[in-house]
């Protein structure tokens, strides 16, 4: 039996157990075989693909992730003016169509790719390529047909078969591989999702049998498989609904409480597609950092895109290499500072909307 089939039957497997305590721990030896599998599969192939070749650029990376025909070309199009070829069949998109968004000042670089299907992360429909880009991507929009709510589950099954997690942060565990000793558990919570024999019998699948090994959130058996193989990319996304213009007010309702969807917009209408753009700069966690020289007013019109945690070393590395050597202190007006021109040191968290003023030596 070759890699792929062994894949498929152990996802039929998963999707056929029923999950409770008393198998809990079938399931995390499953779930830990499966992974192992995935890899092989990928290692077979060279390891994580590169995908398609798209140069990054501008400040952020937005990849639109779809079936094929749910308006990823149409949304592409209205949200930065490129001209993707947009027609009502499907796999119309057969290579990758960068754009660019300008809002606020950023420049955020939005890949319409081609459509995917299910089997896509085994590499139907050159889903593989596809896929693979994610990893390279800032913020995932995983785009749905109003008609087609269906689409939503397979999406996030295709996307974590590619070790990309959504709208996660990566478990606090950490792991110690030893020469001997066995495995020495420690946990600084109350685990609720696994018990110890499952956590023992999920490093023995994966052929760790001496660790020390401190568990210091409530993780369940997918979380603890992603934290032994350190492989996984975590990636901010947002779930559009698409085509709100063709659908009745109350099936768009019922879709979007469903799928819990984030937003529903029309690509043709241009409906909700400001609301949007503005959800894309949040989820980035962009920021607009003003600066101004002193004794002069600051430039308003061009800002400095920085990401939300940014502090006045950062501010000072995208300004001038130099500038942290000579840096002497900075004034800041807005908001992160309780008064105008408050002064402060490199260490200084800066706030979207903050104006800096450098004195250098």
């Amino acid at each position: 039996m070759g890699t792929i089939d062994r894949i498929r039957e152990i996802e039929t497997e998963l999707k056929g157990t029923k999950y409770n305590k008393r198998t809990q721990k079938a399931v995390g030896i499953l779930k830990a075989k499966l992974a192992q599998m995935r890899e092989k599969q990928r290692s077979g192939g060279g390891g994580h693909t590169t995908g398609y070749a798209v140069s990054k650029s501008g400040d952020a990376t937005v990849i639109l992730v779809g079936f094929p025909s749910v308006g990823k070309s149409t949304l592409l199009n209205i949200l930065t003016g490129s001209k993707s070829e947009v027609a009502a069949y499907a796999f119309t998109t057969l290579t990758v169509i960068p754009g660019v968004l300008k809002y606020k000042g950023a420049k955020i670089q939005i890949l319409d790719v081609p459509g995917i299907v299910e089997g896509a992360a085994s590499g139907r429909g050159r889903g593989k390529e596809v896929l693979q880009m994610i990893r390279n991507a800032d913020l995932v929009i995983l785009l749905l047909d109003v008609f087609h709510p269906e689409h939503l589950p397979v999406l996030h099954e295709e996307v974590y078969a590619t070790d990309v997690r959504l709208n996660q942060t990566a478990p606090d565990v950490g792991i110690s591989k030893r020469p001997r000793g066995g495995l020495d558990i420690g946990t600084t919570v109350r685990l609720t999702n696994i018990d110890k024999e499952t956590i023992e019998a999920i490093f023995r699948e994966m052929r760790i049998s001496n660790a020390q090994v401190v568990i210091r959130e409530n993780i369940n058996s997918d979380q603890l498989i992603d934290a032994i193989e350190k492989n996984k990319k975590y990636v901010p996304g947002i779930v559009v609904m698409n085509k709100l213009d063709l659908a009745l007010s109350k099936q768009l309702d019922d879709v979007m409480k469903q799928t819990s969807a984030d937003i529903a917009v029309s690509g043709v209408t241009g409906k909700h597609i400001d609301e949007l753009k503005e959800l894309i700069f949040q989820r980035l966690r962009l920021i607009r950092i003003f600066t101004k020289e002193a004794g002069k007013k600051a430039d308003m019109s061009e800002p400095m895109i920085l990401r939300t945690g940014a502090n006045i070393k950062d501010v000072c590395d995208k300004l001038h290499r130099d500038f942290v050597k000579k840096f002497k202190f900075v004034k800041v007006t807005g908001p992160s500072a309780k008064f105008a021109g408050q002064k402060f040191s490199l260490n200084h968290v800066v706030k979207d909307g903050d104006v800096v003023e450098m004195h250098l030596r």
